[in-house]
């Protein structure tokens, strides 16, 4: 670390003295990280003109949160390097190929945004699969794999944010105020010294305060996503609400109570730099680590690391996926056992789950699942009851949809049998009204019984985020829970019994992944070898509780 510190620092120095270029030759003021000419409104650099002054930071117990090591190693600069987005991708233009260049229109907007918003502007499509794998790029051609890069997030303009305007990804960046010098926005104000120094480094950004950078609009530009559902010729037949984690936070108490930064990427809670280079101690910085829950995409880009072109550290990817862990299995949700009755030839038991997150759980990309593992074994230890364990090819043991991806597990009020298992997730529906995967063929949901946050009153909830299939008339399905009670036959076995609750979650669930199989192409072929290699970490426990009667 002290010499990656070092670097930091010299190349700092060295950048602020410098005349305005791009990092290894000389670029006009219209030119991006790849060298496309692009109009003076949509200039973008890449984020190794901001790490160098915004890295070697410290807090005063000597925790390392240098904002370009913390960023590198999230989600969200490896967003282009995802091998499910990018078998995903692939999928869909092979199922839609009149519409393919759409597709990678829209799919780039999110995950290789200093493209194509560069694109946008400029009036051009993007080309998403000409740039893969990312690890053929020459050097210098970062714009594509930088991911969501500091300047697209630190130039978004505060026009439309939380609105509509700006959902999917369709952002107003900001425009040049004087000649080359182009506002990039931050929570701070900033003295004339460090502008300078700024506009220097970058050969054209000025950096500005801006409050919106607080604002949970931001994230909810891209993390709000509706895709057109398409016919069998490329007719839009429907528009499906795909990703709503903001809406969802917005019909919760939680926008009154925490911001989307405030969880994602947490507070230092004393004042620290916020740039190596002369930087005075701010109150309020947040870390720039934005904690997700996708372990199981940290994993791939850590173990294929030299296939999906990964740049940061080994022990950086390691910190990334603790920090996930930690996350996921102190502040995502609770697990309680209730009432235990006996019943003529066993016993009743009451589970009951709380999501803690400010929006559904599981939220964002429909491939996630949660579900309840409960186990009652008699005194000596003895299983006399399981429903919900892992199989270990990452299936569901009694999940009807991994054993047949036309069928699916409802909701249930009481689970009588061990084959049948209470799975929180979202199913989807095409116009056939038949179960899909495939994105661009949905049109809405057979079932979403994520868990509520609180608040999330269901019954004034918009179609958009309502809760659909049995759950919504479940009485104990509400924002303080779900409660699923299991009435188990004990037979012949002697008490007391001991009985185990857990919740487990799955990113990218068994058939999601296993659904990209039949594309005979090289993405969709590499993230299936990938889940395959990782199915025994394809899965964590969130909560859990005991209890013997």
């Amino acid at each position: 670390m002290k010499l990656r510190w070092g670097v930091g620092i010299v190349l700092g120095l060295a950048l602020a003295g410098s005349p305005p270029v791009l990092l290894g030759r000389s670029k006009t003021k219209t030119e991006n990280a790849k060298g496309d000419k692009v109009p003076p409104g949509t200039v973008f650099r890449t984020s190794e003109r901001c790490v160098a002054c915004h890295n070697g930071l410290t807090t005063s117990k000597g925790e390392d949160i240098s904002i370009g090591f913390q960023w590198r190693a999230s989600i969200m600069a490896n967003s282009a390097r995802d091998p499910y987005w990018q078998g995903s991708v692939r999928r869909e233009s092979i199922d839609h190929p009149e519409s393919k260049q759409a597709i990678q229109d829209e799919c780039s907007i999110c995950h290789m945004p200093a493209v194509r918003l560069a694109d946008r502007d400029a009036g051009r499509h993007t080309e998403v699969f000409s740039r893969l794998p990312l690890q053929t790029f020459p050097k210098g051609d970062r714009a594509a794999a930088d991911g969501v890069t500091c300047s697209v997030c630190h130039q978004i303009e505060k026009t439309g944010l939380g609105t509509d305007a700006t959902f999917v990804g369709n952002v107003v960046i900001a425009k040049a105020v004087e000649k080359d010098l182009r506002p990039e926005y931050g929570p701070f104000d900033i003295d004339k010294g460090h502008r300078t120094v700024m506009h220097s480094s970058t050969a054209t950004y000025v950096p500005m305060k801006g409050d919106h950078m607080r604002d949970a609009g931001l994230c909810g530009s891209c993390h709000t996503l509706y895709t057109a559902a398409l016919g069998p010729h490329g007719e839009k037949v429907g528009t499906f609400p795909e990703q709503m984690p903001f809406l969802e936070w917005q019909h919760s108490d939680y926008k009154t109570r925490q911001t989307c930064q405030e969880c994602h990427m947490p507070v230092v809670n004393e004042p620290v730099a916020v740039t190596a280079l002369y930087g005075q101690p701010r109150e309020g910085m947040h870390r720039h680590v934005f904690v997700g829950a996708n372990f199981v995409m940290e994993g791939m880009l850590q173990d294929h690391r030299d296939e999906l072109a990964t740049e940061a550290l080994p022990e950086e990817m390691d910190a990334a996926m603790k920090r996930t862990m930690e996350f996921l299995k102190t502040q995502a949700a609770k697990v309680t056992i209730g009432r235990i009755g006996r019943t003529a030839d066993g016993v009743a038991v009451e589970v009951h789950v709380e999501n803690l997150g400010g929006h559904k759980l599981p939220t964002a990309y429909p491939s996630r699942r949660a579900w309840l593992h409960v186990v009652v074994r008699d005194w000596s230890g003895h299983v006399i009851f399981e429903s919900g364990a892992l199989n270990p090819d990452g299936s569901i043991a009694g999940n009807d949809n991994d054993a047949d991806p036309l069928r699916f597990e409802p909701h249930y009020r009481e689970i009588t049998s061990p084959q049948q298992v209470e799975i929180y997730e979202p199913i989807l529906k095409d116009s056939q009204g038949r179960v899909t995967t495939g994105l661009l063929n949905a049109v809405g949901y057979l079932k979403d019984n994520r868990i509520l946050p609180t608040g999330f009153d269901k019954g004034s909830a918009n179609k958009d985020i309502a809760v659909v299939g049995e759950a919504a008339e479940d009485p104990a399905f509400t924002d303080k829970g779900s409660t699923v009670r299991y009435v188990v036959s004990t037979k012949n076995a002697s008490g007391p019994f001991k009985i185990d609750a857990e919740l487990w979650y799955q990113p990218i669930g068994y058939r999601w992944a296993h659904n990209l199989a039949p594309y005979r192409a090289d993405e969709p072929q590499k993230m299936v070898q990938y889940y395959e290699a990782a199915m025994q970490k394809s899965a964590v426990v969130l909560a859990m509780a005991h209890a013997t009667r």
